[in-house]
This record gives C-alpha cells, sequence and structure tokens, in this order.
C-alpha cells in the first residue's frame, strides 16, 4: 500500500534529495539526450515501512551506535523515481537485478568464462552468478531502473 492509504502510526520514507536529484538527471536527458542505468537496495512498488538501516564492516547495527563510523542508508522507491522520470516525457524501465542480468547474458557470460576454467574456478564463477542474480540473495534486493528517451529499445527492456 502507498502512503496515502497506510494506518495510521505507519512509517512513510521520503528522499526530498534524491527526488531532486532524479529531476535534474531527467530534465537534462530530457534536453541534452542521453540515458540513465540506476542501480540499488529498494523496492518496485510505493509502501510503507522503516528502511533506514546503518552499516559496518558488512554488518547492521543500530543506527545511533555509531555516528560518524556506520553507513547510514534506505532503500530507494524506485516507483517514485520511475513516475518523477516519466513526468520529463523519458521512458522509464523498473526490474530487479536478477531479471536485468539474465537479459543481459550473465548465464551465457559465466558459460564462457568457465568453459576452459578448472572446477573450482566453475564453482566460484557459478557461486558469484548466484549472488549477485539469484533470487535469495542481490538479485531480488537490488532494483534496476533504466531512464531513457521515447521509442529507444535497449536490451534487456
Amino acid at each position: 500500500a502507498d502512503a496515502t492509504q497506510a494506518p495510521q502510526g505507519s512509517i512513510a520514507e521520503v528522499a526530498p534529495a534524491r527526488t531532486a536529484l532524479m529531476a535534474t538527471i531527467a530534465e537534462r536527458i530530457s534536453r541534452h539526450g542521453g540515458a540513465g542505468l540506476f542501480l540499488d537496495y529498494g523496492h518496485l512498488q510505493p509502501g510503507v515501512g522503516d528502511t533506514l538501516q546503518a552499516l559496518r564492516s558488512h554488518d547492521h547495527e543500530d543506527v545511533l551506535a555509531n555516528p560518524g563510523e556506520a553507513d547510514l542508508t534506505s532503500h530507494v522507491d524506485f516507483a517514485a523515481l520511475a513516475a518523477i522520470v516519466r513526468a520529463h516525457g523519458l521512458e522509464a524501465h523498473l526490474t530487479t537485478q536478477g531479471d536485468f542480468l539474465l537479459g543481459m547474458g550473465i548465464l551465457e557470460r559465466a558459460g564462457r568464462l568457465g568453459a576452459d576454467a578448472g572446477q573450482a574456478a566453475r564453482e566460484r564463477i557459478a557461486g558469484d552468478v548466484e549472488r549477485l542474480a539469484g533470487p535469495q540473495a542481490m538479485g531480488e534486493l537490488f532494483k534496476v531502473l533504466a531512464v531513457l528517451p521515447r521509442g529507444v529499445a535497449v536490451r534487456p527492456f
């Protein structure tokens, strides 16, 4: 559910700087041409909830535990960014990182990389593909937003 339909007491995250930056990028692409590809933690549909988190040395911790030593982040609302892009007359394509990488040929590339490699290297490549594109790893957690001028077809969109 989006924030307008959320129960009282729900947390709705907004990111004015992120919104303004995407508007600036979309305006530039609209005026001068080009394209953009954005990948990050996030969700494809608007929602409510608290995604603010602190990461230090690849571990989650309380956001107030170590000020200045942990990276603070939140999940990107890709649907909101796509709406900004479309408002500037551009196309916005949303997908998961896994679907994007599969569409770009990660399995074929991994096969070529492992074709002449030993068993250990092939296992490492398979593990890397699973981590990047697998549904239990980055493949679902990370999302992709492609920003393109109208009528421009780009693989895998």
